[in-house]
């Protein structure tokens, strides 16, 4: 196996000096990575440039330390070729917009002259976190996806009560709860839709996520055995811990081991080496691929290293080459 001492690791991310690191969980990837000898580099998204198909990056050498006064250092920034890091993260946030389009394009390029991307860039670029459910209609609630607002409005019939959302949000964004009976119904869906020119997702309205809308990380198609359930904040329609919500730490159940097991095998295949399940009941509402949060809450409450996990995951792939 690769050790640790022969990878360097590129985090491509949101700036360091701008995170929560009791929350973040791209700063647990790398004080894990820092544990295991490995020299980290900080680079944003707009440090990356391509000349004549080689992807370069302006980086900076850093260190970090779990000091919520001082939580990182910056070495010398460097330009050089991405390609010659053996790893690199893509940790940048959404919005998932042509701009973040445009970096899995370079990433692509960087994985084709060997660095392992997690996660896979052509991946994270096919896999709306939304729409990606919709490969797996087994373990997902009823669900339409049209900008119709017709459309919707015979989905809202059939179901009585849904909840539409972008396909493009994050943190609880611009999420509506919808009843049949609701007087503002085409106002919402006017809005939502940005009248009839944005597609959205509309879903049965689950009562469940009362009692959590879970958070399930997987690395590597392994779930880890414990969920978040993010409790929405009394009078909220949204459990996101963004919005309010609070995070308690539950086991998975039977049905979700079962979830996980139906969705890993195709998250393998296409080198979605980390990822978020958000779960509410029995079903899976959202996959997310980009920067799935929630590591740092976990190993707190059942004092976890879930990184560690994830760089045995990267050491395993580094290794088979």
């Amino acid at each position: 196996m690769t050790t640790a001492q022969h990878y360097a690791i590129g985090v491509i991310m949101d700036p360091i000096s701008s995170i929560n690191t009791k929350k973040d969980s791209t700063f647990a990837m790398m004080l894990e990575a820092q544990r295991r000898g490995c020299p980290l580099f900080h680079i944003l998204q707009g440090d990356l440039f391509a000349d004549d198909g080689v992807v370069y990056a302006k980086m900076n050498p850093v260190t970090v330390k779990d000091d919520p006064a001082a939580w990182f250092e910056f070495g010398e920034a460097v330009i050089r070729p991405l390609h010659e890091l053996p790893v690199v993260l893509m940790r940048k946030d959404p919005p998932f917009d042509m701009e973040y389009i445009y970096s899995t394009y370079l990433l692509e390029l960087v994985q084709r002259r060997g660095t392992l991307v997690i996660n896979r860039p052509e991946s994270v670029r096919g896999a709306n976190e939304k729409l990606f459910t919709a490969w797996f209609p087994q373990f997902c609630p009823p669900t339409r996806v049209t900008r119709d607002m017709g459309c919707i409005r015979e989905f809202l019939a059939e179901q009585q009560h849904i909840v539409v959302k972008p396909l493009d949000g994050m943190g609880g964004s611009m999420i509506f709860q919808v009843r049949q009976d609701e007087p503002n119904r085409n106002v919402i869906l006017e809005t939502i839709t940005a009248h009839g020119t944005r597609t959205v997702m509309a879903q049965r309205f689950l009562p469940e996520y009362k009692q959590g809308d879970k958070r399930i990380l997987l690395i590597d198609g392994e779930p880890f055995p414990h969920a978040l359930a993010r409790i929405p904040a009394e009078g909220e329609g949204r459990a996101n811990l963004a919005a309010g919500g609070t995070g308690v730490g539950v086991d998975l159940t039977a049905r979700e081991f079962e979830i996980c097991a139906g969705i890993a095998p195709v998250l393998r295949e296409m080198g979605l080496v980390f990822v978020g399940l958000d779960v509410i009941g029995d079903y899976v509402t959202e996959i997310n691929v980009t920067s799935p949060t929630c590591i740092r809450e976990l190993d707190k409450i059942y004092s976890a290293n879930i990184a560690s996990l994830l760089f045995d995951a990267v050491e395993r792939r580094l290794a088979v080459g």
